[in-house]
């Protein structure tokens, strides 16, 4: 165990937005041993504050489900891939004509833009401030790493079946949406296993010698690259299938419950 690659939500952050002392306690025996730590997350690098307050993590961070490497420490982009507009166009021509009245957002490297009718009558701690606007051209001059698509019924399984068939040559399409059918599009070919592959790579670590964790669909190809990926007992069952090692449960603090005796095998060998 050299490197852990962590997701983040449902993962080891709870819906209240807080990650248990054990967890916390367990990523700080684990790097106190020289275990390297990188979250892989679907989040974009403005919403890193949980592990960088609740678990001091200055490190890096792979995020946008791999389209971006983010140094926590300096605050900067290591790294990204981006969608152009003309993919991003023909993507939603096709996913407005197949399924009823989806919305869009689009996540670049300056920000969140998201459409009027996008959050429906849900409400987000994500889209406060944001302005609803249409989506333009001009917005893939920030960089755009994730676009979205939502429909206020059904659920995300059934949205990603419906589309990825006409789609998915054009653009990676995954979700992380246990509640709601919320589809996450990034760039082709791009996802947490690819990025992270590079990320060890480059500091002489083999797939071998990591532990990964993740709940949903977009940790999939993770869990299936790491030596050693762990599902959790608490999430999707596509992620469970995936995965040749399963940890308990997300409420039962699977997460550190694996490190804790990972590291008490090392410390025996």
């Amino acid at each position: 165990m050299r490197l852990i690659a962590s997701d983040i939500d449902g993962t080891i952050l709870g819906h209240d937005g807080t990650i248990s002392q054990r967890t916390i306690e367990a990523f700080a025996r684990a790097a106190a041993a020289g275990v390297e730590i990188v979250f892989v997350t679907g989040r974009p690098p403005r919403w890193l504050d949980p592990i960088r307050e609740q678990i001091g993590h200055t490190g890096t961070a792979i995020c946008s489900n791999g389209a971006v490497t983010y140094d926590l420490s300096s605050e900067c982009v290591i790294d990204s891939h981006v969608l152009d507009w003309d993919t991003v166009d023909q993507v939603r021509t096709i996913v407005m004509s197949l399924a009823p009245k989806p919305y869009f957002a689009l996540e670049s490297l300056t920000g969140l833009h998201v459409e009027d009718g996008f959050y429906g009558n849900h409400t987000s701690p994500f889209g406060v401030g944001i302005i609803p606007s249409a989506l333009t051209p001009d917005m893939a001059d920030g960089g755009i790493v994730k676009m979205l698509a939502v429909l206020h019924s059904g659920n995300a399984d059934e949205f990603m079946n419906l589309v990825t068939p006409s789609i998915g040559k054009l653009i990676s399409v995954t979700h992380s949406a246990p509640e709601i059918a919320l589809l996450e599009m990034g760039p082709l070919g791009v996802n947490k296993a690819v990025t992270l592959a590079e990320y060890a790579a480059a500091r002489g670590i083999d797939a071998a010698d990591v532990v990964a964790f993740g709940d949903m669909p977009n940790d999939i190809e993770m869990l299936a690259w790491a030596g050693a990926g762990y599902a959790m007992a608490s999430g999707h069952p596509d992620a469970l299938a995936a995965a040749r090692l399963t940890a308990p449960r997300f409420e039962d603090d699977g997460v550190a419950q694996v490190i804790e005796a990972r590291l008490a095998a090392l410390h025996l060998a």
